[in-house]
């Protein structure tokens, strides 16, 4: 099966009162299959999944997959720092009916290589479905060594990375010593590894434009390469604005969906909304963000 190209690491929309707005995330996921993304990531760190619980997770995989039907990918997000608990929910999210599983190397405990390899076979071992392993240093504390990666690539349902580890040196000695579908995670990477052979993105940019995170995909399969990096530039504000402002994506998405009309809803504590002069600084680096067509 060909793996998915743009992927939305889709927020969890909430109602007003903070409890899980389904309907909401129906409406989302149908609108982001619909303008262009390949599959949606529930309940990564974009889908706040560190304040939803373990039945809020399955409900929302339920949902979604019944409002996208077969027309995308559903990767549900599994990982904690708990081996146990993750293979729990890996087995939920397979049982829920998502198509594959992303799990995020354990943080906080900061185990070793030995211990961070076991931890995924485990993951792996414990369903059917393909497993992404994302490697976010940044935020785990741990990265996942190339040559560790490069020891799980072995494991046939290990079959693909989300890249936040800013190190292109090893994102492409990975691509070339694999078979690993590679994914840019950060999005001021998208059009950079898929043009030293990453197989797409995992994209929180896509929430809100969508149509514009496949178009530059899109420009570069065509040959159009000069086009490619002209729409990947025109996102520049706005990542700047979603990604660098100091508040985490999860915020910026939803502050912005939420004035594009689309479900979103409030963060859930510790997380706070954007301040209102955020808001003004979000929409206008939005409008510098011209749709692709």
């Amino acid at each position: 099966m060909t793996p998915p190209r743009t992927l939305c690491a889709m927020i969890t929309p909430f109602t007003p009162t903070g409890a899980l707005d389904l309907p909401g995330a129906q409406r989302l996921a149908d609108h982001l299959i619909t303008q262009g993304c390949d599959g949606l990531v529930l309940s990564g760190t974009t889908g706040e999944s560190p304040t939803t619980t373990d039945e809020e997770k399955a409900a929302l995989i339920t949902a979604v997959r019944e409002a996208i039907g077969t027309r995308g990918r559903i990767i549900a997000g599994v990982g904690t720092p708990d081996t146990r608990h993750t293979i729990e929910l890996a087995r939920a999210a397979a049982k829920a009916g998502a198509d594959g599983l992303l799990a995020v190397a354990p943080y906080y405990s900061r185990p070793p290589q030995d211990a961070i390899e076991a931890h995924f076979l485990d993951i792996a071992d414990a369903t059917d479905l393909p497993l992404t392993l994302y490697d976010i240093p940044a935020r785990t504390g741990t990265r996942i060594q190339p040559d560790t990666l490069l020891r799980l690539a072995e494991h046939p349902r290990i079959t693909s990375v989300k890249d936040c580890s800013y190190d292109f040196l090893a994102a492409q000695k990975v691509m070339a010593r694999t078979d690993l579908a590679y994914y840019a995670g950060s999005d001021e990477h998208n059009l950079a590894l898929y043009a030293v052979g990453a197989t797409g993105c995992i994209s929180t940019l896509a929430n809100v434009i969508p149509a514009h995170v496949r178009a530059v995909l899109d420009a570069f399969d065509a040959g159009e390469t000069a086009k490619a990096a002209r729409l990947q530039q025109q996102v520049t504000p706005l990542i700047e604005a979603m990604m660098a402002s100091g508040l985490p994506g999860t915020v910026t998405a939803k502050a912005l969906l939420t004035e594009l009309g689309l479900p979103a809803g409030p963060v859930r504590p510790p997380l706070r909304p954007a301040a209102r002069e955020t808001v003004t600084e979000l929409l206008a680096a939005y409008a510098e963000t011209t749709p692709a067509h």
